[in-house]
């Protein structure tokens, strides 16, 4: 793939606030980008050049989209398959591939191929009925949680089960659809590590930070994480390992439990900018937006290099409803665009450097 030239256009499949971090740092780089969502205004299509608005099994859409970008990105995980392929048989390229969005989208098959490439997980069973989690929960300890296969995020789709009598209780609560019980882990902190992989198989990554989470949604994030070298170090290898044996390009986030003897057990990869590396763009000398548009244009990689110590805190619900009043000399606030603040929804975030890099 020969690199894109300024004035080209990259293709965006989702709306959301990460399309919309996205389309604006393709167009510092002198990009136009073009969102493919199903919503109605969708936060990312008012800062793109355009946006079609269709549903994600209409052919026709995806072949007229693809055919006005040069190149195709996505902003969440859970675009079909199907949709991806439509497109890739008009020749336009979606990166990252189908492998790493089929292997993320099935909780089962994540972390099967995690284990099966030398990155431990928390022990897990898979569970078809509700009469599958009593065997189950007796062979993992006794404690777990109960996780969808499918689409769950920001702590849907999951259920605390404690005994065997809770559950036709935890089925129903998850929406009685296929699962998994993943054994309870006494781990010490949660980190996440950010890794970008170019074109041509380059890698790269950031400092993880140290991520803590309130109601089952990230709440914040912290640079440096306190833990030792070694412990980062083995993080950041094995999440690019990772997005090697998928070849995988662009930015791809993988989580770890930290156990309080500094043993790493994978929780779960997002193939995409995630969340966690939100602080990036404020403290690195390349963030992770500019990372992933350099990756699917097949530009060189920017330098990650940590600049600053610092802090993301997400705006979560009415907190998004900022007063500027409020703000603090060293905040850097981002607002994703959404109309209406709901509970437990993501709005903005607030990015806060702590002084120069000390670590």
């Amino acid at each position: 793939m020969s690199p894109l030239r300024p004035g080209a256009t990259i293709g965006i499949l989702g709306g959301g606030q990460l399309g919309r971090m996205l389309a604006s740092a393709a167009a510092q780089l002198g990009f136009d980008v073009l969102i493919y969502s199903p919503e109605d205004d969708p936060p990312a299509g008012r800062v793109a050049a355009g946006a079609f608005q269709a549903d994600w099994d209409d052919a026709e859409a995806l072949t007229e989209f693809a055919q006005a970008c040069d190149v195709i990105t996505l902003e969440f995980e859970n675009v079909a398959v199907a949709s991806v392929e439509v497109i890739e048989k008009t020749g336009k390229r979606v990166l990252p591939g189908a492998k790493s969005l089929s292997v993320s989208q099935d909780r089962m098959t994540e972390k099967t191929f995690l284990n099966a490439h030398g990155i431990p997980t928390a022990p897990f069973r898979e569970i078809n009925s509700a009469a599958d989690i009593s065997a189950a929960l007796a062979s993992l300890g006794g404690k777990g949680v109960l996780k969808t296969r499918r689409e769950g995020y920001d702590g849907k789709g999951q259920a605390w089960v404690y005994d065997a009598a809770e559950a036709e209780k935890a089925w129903a609560k998850i929406g009685a659809m296929p699962a998994i019980l993943e054994g309870a882990i006494a781990f010490e902190c949660e980190i996440s590590v950010l890794v970008a992989r170019s074109v041509t198989g380059e890698t790269t990554s950031w400092a993880p930070p140290r991520n803590s989470h309130e109601n089952g949604i990230l709440a914040r994030s912290v640079v440096p994480s306190g833990l030792s070298k070694a412990v980062e170090d083995e993080a950041r290898a094995k999440a690019m390992h990772l997005a090697d044996e998928l070849g995988h390009v662009g930015v791809l986030a993988l989580e770890f439990f930290v156990l309080p003897d500094g043993t790493l057990l994978a929780n779960e990869f997002a193939p995409r900018v995630h969340n966690s590396g939100h602080w990036t763009p404020e403290a690195c000398q390349t963030g992770q937006f500019e990372q992933h548009i350099r990756c699917v244009a097949g530009w060189p990689l920017g330098d990650t290099h940590r600049l600053f110590d610092a802090e993301m805190a997400n705006l979560i619900g009415d907190e998004g409803l900022v007063d500027p009043a409020t703000l603090k000399a060293n905040d850097v606030l981002t607002l994703y665009g959404k109309r209406e603040a709901r509970p437990g929804r993501k709005m903005g975030h607030i990015t806060r450097r702590l002084g120069p890099r000390k670590d």
